[in-house]
């Protein structure tokens, strides 16, 4: 308890401040307790002029934070470094003193493929950084189980390395800039200067002068065509999907939309049987709520669960379970419940089902309350018995007519140029889906620079997506070049990176009138090797050595003309 006199001037100041002066006040006096030495923050406050900002993304919302950081540091007299984590020199980080990082997670768990390295490296390295005082900014969707974990990996890494976390790591939602704020003004307290105690994110603000707020607006649709692109001969299903809205949809190409599937009702079913549960229980959880069927069906993963959901099955299972990952119905069948246990604890320890993204095939500005997805079943062997993907078969099993609940999930990395600059598209198999896109705007927008595409799958006959669609493109000269790859129509299987040798001089020098280039689809290997074969066209048609090939793609990167969406 402090004296009155002193809580009566503390009181008057709260009084008196604004939030943001307030979040202020409250960053500095943590810093004071925070543990750096006797002098508290007023050591690093005097101590420091330089501070290094790193970021990994993929969307390209922690550029944009780190951006916003950086010039807001300088605003407050501090000497601040902005560097994407893919161009950081690694060794450096024994050198550093004060680094502050803005890192997003992706799918289950995941680095940003920017990222990658770098994680890696501090995985990996045993260098310590006694040093090194560092916080973490950790973007995310809380729709997805593992949130945030990258962030709070490079967070343990640090403190592994013997670094000093001199603030917690923030977690942000999809509606990050409120959180950003405050420990982009909890940073600022702890080297606060007088000068220096304005805030610190300027808010976007609609016309009436509110902030504005990025949040995941659920929107309701109804599935208005559904057309399998593969003919009857083919091995595969790829369905072109139109979805229409009741309003103005608000995405632009490159954007995907995010459904959560449900579950199938056979297995669900099978799982109530097994854990002898009656399927109409009402159940509450700490996310959700419903009857045992309901949370089963539509808001409950029960499919190839985490380690750690299959460790606390085990638990409360009492059986001994290997370090594995499981289907629930699995995990009952083979390591059944005990009779006095409830199922209800089952329950309680599954993720909610995460969403499926998938790179929208239209652009808003040709059909503007329609949406369409190229969706490919994803079938894949287990146990030697086939299983497919929760979320394509469930999208491909939906008749016209079904109302279907989506958001938009925003790509800033991934987007169209000016409409003057020529675009090079590679896009095997659903990597067509962001491409029909960048299309039918530009055929829209009747853009005046050149568009060359490069598509493959395996046979020309009864793969071959958006055929007619593609054609006309190129007759009505949208698109300038079409180049395409079937695997299985020729003896030696011929891929879209060998159509990029071939063709490699015209690419290079498209490449050096200004030309974006542009890679969707798989991740591996076909994402791999389309780049390495872009490297050897830029060494070869470009005469450069290895490193200077590297040095004229990693520029590519930098300026925002190589793009990926790969998944």
């Amino acid at each position: 308890m402090i004296p009155e006199t002193k809580l009566h001037i503390l009181q008057q100041l709260i009084n008196t401040s604004s939030k943001e002066e307030i979040i202020w006040i409250h960053g500095y006096l943590n810093g004071l307790v925070s543990g750096q030495g006797t002098n508290g923050t007023s050591e690093i406050k005097k101590a420091v002029k330089k501070i290094s900002i790193l970021y990994g993304t993929e969307t390209g919302n922690s550029k944009k934070l780190a951006l916003q950081f950086t010039a807001a540091a300088k605003q407050h007299s501090l000497m601040a470094k902005c560097t994407a984590v893919e161009q950081y020199r690694n060794e450096d980080l024994t050198k550093e003193e004060n680094l502050f990082i803005i890192i997003s997670t992706q799918g289950e768990g995941e680095p940003p493929e920017t990222a990658k390295k770098f994680y890696d490296y501090i995985h990996q390295s045993q260098t310590q950084l006694p040093n090194l005082k560092y916080s973490i900014l950790a973007l995310g969707d809380s729709s997805y189980p593992l949130f945030c974990k990258t962030g709070e990996d490079v967070d343990a890494q640090l403190q592994r390395l013997g670094a000093t976390r001199i603030l917690p790591v923030q977690n942000c939602d999809v509606d990050y800039e409120q959180p950003a704020e405050t420990w982009f003004n909890r940073v600022f307290g702890l080297y606060a200067t007088e000068q220096s105690q304005q805030a610190v994110v300027p808010q976007q603000t609609t016309k009436n002068g509110e902030a504005k707020k990025h949040v995941k607006k659920n929107i309701e649709g109804v599935i208005t065509r559904s057309v399998n692109l593969n003919d009857k001969d083919s091995t595969r299903r790829t369905w072109h999907i139109e979805i229409r809205a009741d309003e103005d949809l608000d995405y632009d190409a490159g954007d995907s939309i995010a459904i959560i599937p449900s579950n199938r009702h056979e297995v669900v079913e099978r799982i109530i049987e097994l854990g002898k549960a009656d399927p109409n229980e009402y159940v509450q959880l700490s996310k959700s709520a419903g009857t045992i069927r309901d949370l089963l069906t539509n808001k409950l993963n029960i499919c190839y669960l985490l380690g750690s959901a299959v460790k606390k099955y085990a638990t409360v299972s009492g059986h001994e379970i290997p370090d594995i990952r499981m289907d629930l119905v699995d995990l009952l069948r083979i390591y059944p419940l005990k009779d006095e246990t409830p199922f209800s604890e089952v329950l309680g320890l599954l993720h909610p089902i995460a969403p499926r993204l998938y790179s929208v095939s239209s652009s808003a500005k040709a059909e503007p309350r329609e949406v369409h997805i190229t969706v490919g079943l994803n079938g894949f062997l287990k146990q030697d018995e086939q299983h497919y993907g929760l979320c394509s078969s469930f999208l491909g099993d939906l008749p016209v007519g079904t109302p279907i609940t989506f958001y938009v999930h925003r790509n800033r990395s991934f987007k169209l140029p000016d409409a003057t600059r020529d675009i090079i598209m590679v896009g095997p198999g659903t990597g067509i889906a962001p491409f029909r896109a960048f299309l039918q705007e530009r055929d829209v927008e009747a853009a005046s620079g050149r568009n060359w595409l490069f598509f493959g799958e395996r046979n020309f006959t009864s793969d071959f997506f958006y055929q007619t669609e593609i054609q006309q493109y190129h007759e009505t000269g949208v698109l300038q070049r079409v180049n395409v790859a079937f695997s299985r129509d020729t003896e030696k299987k011929i891929y879209v990176q060998h159509k990029m040798k071939e063709h490699g001089k015209a690419l290079f020098e498209w490449l050096e009138n200004g030309a974006v280039f542009y890679v969707a689809g798989s991740k591996v290997p076909m994402s791999h090797e389309v780049e390495e074969t872009l490297l050897g066209i830029i060494s070869e048609h470009g005469r450069k050595s290895e490193d200077a090939a590297k040095e004229y793609l990693d520029h590519l990167k930098k300026e925002g003309r190589y793009q990926k969406d790969v998944y």
